[in-house]
């Protein structure tokens, strides 16, 4: 891969803002570089130092989890910060595409838009996996980015990895595997292809599994030459101390992370079963994630009338392939019986 052809022409002379934290990166010293408040905060917990800028502890601690090493590594503020990243890095707006494959995760269209580059939609099949043949018929030499969500955001899905593979293989620019769902599924992950593939890019995150939503922290691993380049465009603090601290904490619960999610994988399947038990209910699809696409006669009613009893689903009717869907998050026991009690009088 000739990453130099694929980066955007004003980048290529950058010179990344240098925080104060590149320049000296010790632990120990008297620091009057930064114009940090050397006082302390109007908190109990002291904030006034700066974090490090690019994760360094929490880099070194996940690379013993994933298996990688840690030059193959970045970390920004949620999933959606590398996603912006790569479109301002390799897509040149109003030259280049992305190819997106519908029904997906919607960040990847609103992020194309906000940097002004043009889309390229290839539907998934009718049982939710990738169309190859139809992904090539629309790659060309100005396609920059494919996005494959996988497990498959609404759908829940895996993809058939051989089909990725293919993709891959094809695609002249960057592939983006984003496996937010992956640790609810079956060990399919592609995360090590990046040492195969050096136009792979698999994203992951701490917000489903490990439980970090609030706190924002996204993963993307690739070659080291595409992290240096994303850790060049990125903000200077763009993970907090705060969420470093806790993404340090989590990884040394690994197990409590795993036990959880063997708890929400029984409680799936007992949702699934209920659901599908419902008189209405006309399909409950296989899920690979910690959430279930439901199709039932009457979606709008439905998804009201669970806001009525204070029951907060996604209504996904309007989206593409998933019509008179409702997409319902796996919860904690007593919910999803709720959940089942009121769909049961509604039928």
């Amino acid at each position: 891969m000739n990453l130099d052809r694929l980066l955007r022409k004003h980048l290529k002379g950058l010179k990344p803002y240098q925080s104060a934290r590149d320049e000296y990166t010790g632990r120990e010293g008297i620091f009057l570089d930064a114009n940090e408040n050397p006082l302390g905060s109007a908190t109990e917990e002291a904030f006034n130092r700066y974090p490090d800028p690019y994760q360094q502890e929490v880099k070194a601690a996940l690379a013993l989890v994933k298996l990688i090493r840690e030059p193959y590594i970045f970390l920004g503020n949620g999933s959606d910060e590398a996603i912006d990243l790569l479109y301002r890095a390799f897509c040149e707006p109003g030259e280049d595409h992305v190819i997106l494959l519908p029904p997906t995760y919607g960040m990847y269209k609103v992020s194309a838009q906000i940097n002004g580059v043009d889309i390229r939609e290839v539907s998934l099949a009718e049982d939710f996996q990738l169309d190859v043949e139809a992904i090539r018929a629309r790659v060309s030499p100005m396609t920059k980015l494919i996005f494959i969500c996988s497990p498959n955001n609404p759908t829940g899905n895996l993809m058939d990895r051989e089909a990725i593979r293919q993709v891959i293989e094809m695609a002249p620019g960057l592939v983006v595997v984003d496996e937010a769902y992956a640790d609810f599924a079956p060990d399919q992950s592609v995360l090590h292809w990046v040492r195969e593939y050096p136009n792979l890019v698999v994203l992951q995150t701490f917000s489903k599994a490990w439980g970090l939503a609030n706190l924002r922290l996204g993963m993307a691993f690739a070659d080291p030459a595409i992290i240096q380049i994303l850790n060049q465009i990125k903000p200077p603090y763009n993970v907090n101390g705060l969420t470093q601290r806790m993404a340090l904490e989590a990884l040394k619960n690994r197990k409590k992370m795993q036990q959880q999610v063997s708890d929400l994988l029984e409680e799936r399947e007992k949702l699934q079963a209920g659901l599908s038990a419902l008189p209405l209910v006309e399909r409950v699809y296989p899920s690979d994630a910690n959430f279930l696409l439901v199709k039932v006669p009457e979606p709008d009613r439905w998804y009201q009338e669970l806001i009525d009893k204070r029951i907060i689903v996604r209504n996904r009717s309007r989206v593409h392939l998933c019509e008179g869907c409702l997409r319902i998050t796996v919860g904690r026991p007593f919910e999803n019986r709720m959940l089942l009690e009121v769909l049961a009088q509604l039928t």
